[in-house]
């Protein structure tokens, strides 16, 4: 879809029935919200009420907008529908969708293109009674084609694995069984921008306020804090970004996608997987990235800035639903002694000081941001 100011009729397709159906029909919400703000015809479309009559609802419109998250849609069976009728779509082709929910098959693409992937195998069906697999323990038991860590066990030993994939292949998964990468967990959003091609968005550190980031983690309020941009030195960020570009590049996609990443204490890099329709709700964490790049907030939601001066936190400012005092009174003092607020994401006054602990930040101001300094980026 193309940014030539018109005024389009969108089908804006989501739920559909996998696990993460309600996450899509969530974010939905705001990007039905955005596309009307901006005077276009909206449509919502649940995929999972009206399967058959997809592509006669799409030919009514000029474009569709694709908020689907697992199968189908990030498989690439909806792209591959909408593109028999000529209808326009936004995000990876059918190929690039495909290969990127595709555990297994994108790490092989990827291990030839020299990135770095954490030891596993694949499994596309149960194994013999007393199998073991040549990895070190502790591991990841994943679905294969799961997403938003749905579907994710931690093996500490045979008999959790033997659990875990009783599990997962009693669900009629296939799964991808992976040595545990230990260190900090990174993302990293790719927009292409143009003629100029895939560009990463500032990188978001994620600090789990439990040992692991699961599926609850990444939607609830107490679930984690996502620091953007990443406090990690300048190095770093540009090799996240330029990882993340690469990866977007090795499956051919187009339009953005959003990898994740652990990142050792050794500073070493892995890929853990690639998204071609991340989450878009106000917890999600494209949306914060692009928030952090344009300077602003895509929506009402759980927000924290902080600050830096001279390469080291200075302190950072926490939106919450209660008002200490004027959120830009605050700001406006801030760039008076030459800070510039930038965005990074949270969940209210808790998630302020949890992240203040975890920065060593002694003092900090919890405001509350009108809804009329709010706006989606452009």
């Amino acid at each position: 879809m193309s940014g030539d100011g018109r005024k389009r009729r969108i089908v804006l397709v989501a739920g559909g029935w996998s696990p993460e159906r309600e996450i899509s029909l969530l974010g939905a919400e705001g990007i039905a919200r955005a596309l009307r703000g901006r005077g276009h015809a909206v449509t919502m479309y649940d995929l999972s009420e009206g399967f058959d009559t997809l592509l006669d609802v799409a030919a009514g419109h000029d474009a569709a907008f694709l908020n689907l998250h697992g199968q189908p849609g990030e498989d690439g069976l909806v792209q591959a529908l909408l593109e028999r009728i000529g209808c326009p779509y936004q995000g990876a082709d059918p190929a690039g969708s495909f290969l990127a929910l595709n555990k297994a098959a994108a790490k092989t693409l990827f291990r030839r293109a020299g990135l770095r992937v954490p030891e596993g195998v694949f499994l596309p069906r149960r194994p013999q009674a007393g199998w073991t697999p040549d990895l070190r323990f502790p591991l990841f038991v994943k679905s294969n084609t799961g997403g938003s860590s749905l579907d994710l066990f931690r093996a500490r030993d045979g008999a959790e694995l033997k659990t875990a994939l009783d599990a997962l292949f009693g669900a009629g998964q296939e799964v991808l069984i992976e040595e545990m990468a230990t260190g900090r967990e990174v993302t990293c959003g790719v927009l292409d921008v143009g003629e100029k091609g895939p560009e990463g968005l500032p990188p978001v550190l994620i600090v789990p306020r439990r040992e692991f980031f699961y599926y609850h983690d990444k939607y609830a309020a107490d679930g984690a804090a996502e620091l953007c941009p990443a406090p990690l030195p300048g190095e770093l960020l540009e090799r996240v970004r330029r990882t993340a570009v690469a990866a977007h590049r090795c499956l051919g996609l187009t339009g953005y996608s959003r990898a994740d990443f652990i990142l050792t204490p050794d500073n070493d890099l892995y890929l853990l997987e690639v998204n071609t329709l991340p989450g878009m709700t106000a917890a999600s964490l494209v949306p914060k990235e692009a928030a952090a790049l344009a300077g602003t907030w895509l929506d009402q939601g759980c927000t924290v800035i902080y600050t830096a001066v001279d390469g080291r936190f200075a302190g950072f400012l926490a939106l919450s639903d209660t008002v200490r005092a004027s959120a830009g009174e605050t700001i406006g003092k801030l760039k008076q002694i030459g800070v510039d607020p930038v965005l990074l994401t949270g969940d209210h006054e808790s998630a302020a000081r949890h992240i203040a602990g975890t920065l060593h930040i002694e003092e900090f101001h919890a405001e509350c941001l009108p809804e009329d300094k709010l706006r989606w980026i452009d």
